[in-house]
């Protein structure tokens, strides 16, 4: 549900307190805002958005900017916080959209938090405008890079509450919570304080008022400090993606790519090793990916062993070391089923038409590519299924015994593709692998006087 109100027309600069003016050069001063742009800004209700909102309107006028409120109903008096929010916008005489979304079950604070992007995003798509402004200051900075370093290693998760995050902005990320309460008060913005920050029952507001005023104590300036640290680590990651990139075009893993040579990565300090293993990961994913130091040593590990190995990084994603390379991939095709093919017959296994046909001997063995097969040891049916663990033959010419295993491993097949390689047998043994091996027991003999040839042929995959 949403509905709008209007503000009166605009005409001339609107009239601004000295720190509401203070607040928009600050603003303007962060270089997040152009003057002659225009915008969506988020209000709660609350202190901050309403600043926010109020400094905006001062830098760009309102006629450039339009409002948007959420209202949850979560709360007996949500009312309130809607009432302040219609209250301020007519006092800065811009247009607010309300709405009051249904948020269903679940992490309610992920929820209310995605329906207020999107319905910002929306209406600044609607009205054309450049950006979607919040009131984020630079308390909440430092209460989610505390949140973030408690529950997510690495760096990356620092990062949250970014200055701008694609059409995002954050004009107050550099101003207190104090400081813009402090401003709100003298410029009679109207606003009211929502009663669930002070509840202990979320984490935020445990970092907000116990664990912040603690580190307080220690240094007064923590809040600044880790504000300054928060931009510096995003300096640093803007450089070290430069830095990726560069050292993936000179392994030969230019933009697009998701497969490097193992000897590649050999050559690379680890950070750099798990940056770039990160970054290829992330192209074939189309998302982020936690991949941390311990999935970066593993791949290294099984890329440098010649039977290579898969890791799985999350997300149905996996990275395969194998034939000298590493490679990213989504998901996994379904091994497919075993099928049974009569003699002579064809029959389609995976992505395999399997084509078996009756000949006079003698027939000239062709090798593993083509099985030329005695017929009367395979008999009139064969099984064509996928390799399983502990499957064991006599390839001919070996005399002896080998795993499929280590046959694969022996021939630099891959692992991502010996579940879908057709393994025909015949009374249980394995008689031929298509373009590995041919079983001794089922080789040509002098004496033979027909022979079965079986072909193996790649067909297209249907849609």
């Amino acid at each position: 549900m949403s509905d709008s109100s209007r503000g009166r027309p605009y005409s001339g600069r609107v009239q601004s307190s000295p720190a509401i003016e203070a607040l928009a050069d600050a603003v303007e001063a962060g270089g997040l805002i152009d003057r002659r742009s225009a915008g969506v800004v988020l209000v709660s209700g609350g202190p901050d958005s309403a600043c926010a909102a109020a400094a905006l309107v001062a830098l760009c006028g309102p006629e450039s900017i339009s409002a948007v409120h959420l209202n949850y109903g979560l709360r007996a008096d949500s009312g309130e916080d809607e009432r302040a929010a219609r209250a301020l916008c007519a006092k800065l005489r811009v247009d607010l959209r309300v709405e009051r979304p249904d948020l269903g079950r679940g992490n309610i604070q992920a929820r209310a938090r995605d329906a207020r992007y999107a319905a910002a995003e929306a209406l600044r798509r609607k009205l054309g405008y450049e950006w979607v402004a919040t009131g984020h200051t630079r308390s909440d900075v430092a209460e989610t890079f505390l949140y973030r370093l408690a529950v997510s290693p690495g760096t990356r998760p620092l990062l949250g509450l970014a200055p701008r995050s694609g059409d995002v902005v954050r004009p107050l990320h550099s101003i207190s919570r104090e400081e813009t309460r402090a401003v709100a008060i003298e410029a009679e913005l109207p606003f009211v304080d929502d009663p669930s920050n002070a509840t202990p029952h979320y984490v935020r507001n445990r970092i907000r008022n116990e664990i912040l005023p603690r580190l307080a104590e220690i240094g007064p300036e923590v809040e600044r400090n880790i504000a300054a640290t928060h931009a510096e680590l995003h300096e640093e990651a803007e450089l070290l993606a430069d830095v990726v990139a560069e050292a993936l075009t000179a392994a030969g893993a230019g933009s697009g790519a998701t497969v490097i040579d193992a000897s590649e990565l050999e050559r690379m300090g680890p950070g750099l090793r798990r940056l770039a293993l990160r970054e290829l990961a992330e192209r074939a994913a189309g998302r982020s990916v936690a991949l941390n130091r311990g999935h970066s040593s593993r791949i290294l590990a099984l890329a440098q062993r010649p039977q290579g190995g898969e890791v799985e990084v999350g997300g149905g994603l996996s990275a395969f070391c194998e034939a000298g390379t590493v490679r990213f991939a989504t998901g996994t095709d379904p091994i497919p089923a075993a099928v049974r093919m009569s003699v002579p017959g064809v029959a389609r296994f995976g992505d395999w038409e399997l084509r078996a046909e009756l000949r006079d001997g003698p027939v000239d063995p062709e090798g593993p590519g083509l099985a030329t097969l005695d017929a009367s040891a395979i008999g009139d049916e064969v099984e064509i299924r996928a390799w399983q663990s502990g499957d064991r033959m006599r390839p001919l010419g070996l005399g002896g015994s080998k795993s499929l295993q280590d046959l694969f491993t022996d021939q630099g097949v891959p692992r991502s593709v010996r579940s879908r390689i057709p393994v025909v047998t015949a009374g249980g043994r394995v008689a031929w692998v298509a373009g590995v091996a041919v079983g001794d027991e089922f080789r040509l003999l002098e004496e033979s006087t027909e022979v079965a040839v079986i072909t193996a042929r790649a067909v297209t995959r249907r849609p």
